[in-house]
């Protein structure tokens, strides 16, 4: 079992965890800053083809940006997070991350932890990455070094 484990920890993957692109194929970046999940449809995409976008919109002199994966319009920031909120509501481990990542940069860890938790609980392997840091610095729990540990090696794997 140990060996099998191992095996599962060390073996290089042919993707990260994040996967790829939707638009260019090419894997999504590990940093979070450096993809944006597109309110509309829930698809991440990577910086580039959001700033090519962008550009296309800025030069072709469009009053409404559209979602460069399904196109529609772009929803305004209430819509956004009703539309958010659906998907946490649908258990979707990604959603409910990037909630829990606004709760986190806002200052509120103790709500952080619940909604990483529960990212994490549903297979997110960045949910356990943010939860291994917050027991590593004891940021809306006491510092915990087994359960710092658990959390890093369920995102490895």
């Amino acid at each position: 079992a140990a060996e099998l484990r191992d095996e599962k920890l060390f073996r290089q993957p042919e993707s990260n965890h994040l996967g790829d692109c939707p638009i260019c194929f090419l894997p999504l970046p590990l940093g979070h800053q450096k993809s944006v999940m597109q309110s509309c449809c829930g698809k991440i995409i990577c910086m580039g083809c959001d700033y090519a976008n962008t550009l296309v919109h800025q030069r072709e002199a469009r009053l409404q940006q559209t979602c460069p994966f399904c196109r529609s319009p772009l929803p305004n920031t209430q819509e956004a997070n009703k539309n958010q909120m659906k998907r946490v509501e649908k258990n979707d481990p990604v959603a409910i991350r990037e909630i829990g990542s606004k709760y986190y940069n806002n200052g509120d860890r103790e709500r952080a932890f619940e909604y990483f938790k529960k990212a994490a609980e549903l297979g997110d392997a960045s949910a356990h990455h943010e939860l291994s840091i917050m027991y590593q610095k004891g940021e809306g729990v006491e510092k915990d070094e087994k359960k710092e540990l658990f959390h890093l090696v369920e995102a490895a794997i």
